[in-house]
């Protein structure tokens, strides 16, 4: 300070924001027509999907699934397409060590054409090893231009880094690093049969469980910050679920804080077979399942009706419920409908309801007046002899919420003093993030005291805990329950005469 005066001096105000973490990602994994393999693709309606993926495809359940999510109401999805034994198309030019192929298996890229021009930039210092490049794809009429690519591969326009990073249609084979010559103008061709792309075998269980080393398959989803939900539609010729899968996609679902949608076997084609196979279902609570399956519309076959797994329209239900009502409230009721459902494999009536509800297995029923809806809300560890406390779906998914919001808004707080002020801002922060949740109707309870509590002191970090660099907090929430039983008591009372 050089003169009497009055200065202003800003203060931090010790307050971190702890934002609420997204609740319906969903995540989708399995065979598709075209698109980059294992790899976490983030996309936000099924138009994303047909422009990367190729659309429906019938040979890929999971293509269904997505388009029942957005027709459902989701809004972001992560898909993983995985393949088995697909080829790419492959094309030659006589005269030319420079060969391409398509950019991912499939027999797509037997629709790409490729051509060459001479048409360069004279003045660049590398015009002898310039030449100019198109790809159309007649299947999608999507053309791709690459201007002045060079076969250096010293150039910044070296052609295989440049397509590397900038084409969605072609490759350089084999990554050439040495290239003979430009090739001529002309157009590349598919030399003969055996070159040609093909879109390869159904999967295999050992497909889709990938390796977590190699982040194939599933594990393709450690690429991705976050996914709230797991589907894994039917990957084989017999459209039978996933059962091979699920037990290790349940335990990468616990890892992620992720919840899995199981689908019924195919063999549950009646009520009994459904209350016999729920007696040996998986039980976890990152996990829950719906039955039976659905008929819908099959825009591939003349839309002619066909059997179709609930995941995909489930998911797309509970991204829409999230929306509209909040990840507390149960994704399911007259408001939880399914939308482009036309019937249901099996039709259940109250009393078939009532046997599968108290194993855990939540029904989609025919209501009426409301058409199809979701008539059920548990999740695996929801069977009422197992009394556990995840029972509902939504408490677990709000718990689920609150655990990966907390972790990522107090990431500040490793390598900080571990003494009563860092506590202070720790129960501030975390008091404000739960307490906005109970002003939108997350918890039960009247007042804050009873909804929920944060607990960051000498009680919970001893000396003993800071000795070893330990802070412990403590939140607990009085979570909503959903109320499945609804009792009207009525009584006929007798006419009062007037006094």
């Amino acid at each position: 300070m050089s003169y009497p005066g009055v200065y202003v001096e800003e203060l931090p105000s010790g307050t971190r924001t702890i934002t609420g973490v997204s609740t319906s990602i969903t995540a989708f994994v399995g065979r598709a027509a075209r698109g980059p393999l294992n790899e976490s693709v983030i996309i936000h309606s099924f138009g994303d999907y047909e422009r990367i993926f190729g659309g429906i495809f019938r040979e890929s359940k999971m293509s269904y699934a997505v388009y029942h999510y957005f027709l459902n109401g989701g809004s972001t999805a992560v898909i993983v397409r995985i393949d088995n034994a697909g080829k790419v198309t492959e094309f030659e030019k006589s005269g030319t060590t420079l060969k391409f192929e398509s950019a991912n298996p499939g027999s797509w890229g037997n629709n790409l054409s490729i051509n060459i021009n001479e048409d360069i930039n004279d003045t660049d210092p590398d015009k002898a090893n310039l030449f100019n490049l198109a790809v159309t794809d007649s299947g999608t009429n999507e053309v791709e231009s690459f201007l002045n690519l060079s076969i250096n591969n010293k150039s910044s326009k070296f052609v295989t880094k440049v397509l590397q990073n900038e084409s969605r249609l072609i490759r350089v084979k084999d990554g050439e690093s040495a290239i003979d010559k430009v090739p001529s103008a002309g157009d590349y061709t598919i030399k003969d049969k055996s070159k040609e792309g093909t879109d390869g075998n159904n999967l295999k269980s050992n497909d889709v469980l990938g390796s977590q080393s190699s982040k194939t398959g599933i594990f393709a989803l450690d690429n991705v910050d976050l996914f709230n939900i797991l589907c894994i539609p039917p990957y084989d010729k017999d459209d039978e679920a996933a059962t091979d899968v699920y037990p290790a996609a349940n335990q990468y679902c616990k890892e992620r804080r992720a919840i899995l949608l199981v689908d019924p076997p195919l063999s549950w084609k009646k009520i009994s077979d459904a209350v016999n196979g729920a007696k040996s279902n998986m039980i976890s609570e990152n996990a829950t399942m719906f039955f039976p399956r659905l008929i819908m519309r099959d825009v591939k076959d003349d839309n002619r009706l066909a059997s179709f797994v609930p995941c995909g329209a489930v998911a797309g239900v509970i991204a829409r419920n999230d929306t509209q009502r909040g990840i507390w409230k149960a994704p399911a009721g007259i408001e939880a409908s399914l939308a482009g459902v036309s019937d249901l494999q099996v039709r259940l009536t109250d009393d078939e309801n009532g046997q599968l509800n108290p194993l855990g297995v939540n029904c989609l029923r025919i209501m009426p007046s409301a058409g199809p809806v979701i008539w059920g809300s548990r999740t695996l560890k929801g069977a009422d002899r197992l009394a556990d406390q995840w029972k509902y779906l939504p408490v677990r998914r709000t718990a689920l919420y609150i655990e990966e919001s907390l972790y990522r808004g107090t990431q500040w707080v490793v390598f900080e003093p571990n003494d009563e002020s860092l506590w202070t801002q720790i129960r501030l922060n975390i008091g404000a993030f739960m307490h906005d949740l109970f002003l939108k109707g997350a918890f039960q309870g009247s007042d804050p005291k009873q909804a929920y509590l944060v607990k960051c002191d000498k009680e919970t970090t001893t000396q003993y805990d800071i000795d070893r660099g330990i802070v412990n907090i403590l939140v607990g929430f009085a979570p909503l329950k959903p109320a499945e039983f609804v009792i009207l008591k009525i009584q006929q009372l007798a006419g009062q005469e007037k006094t």
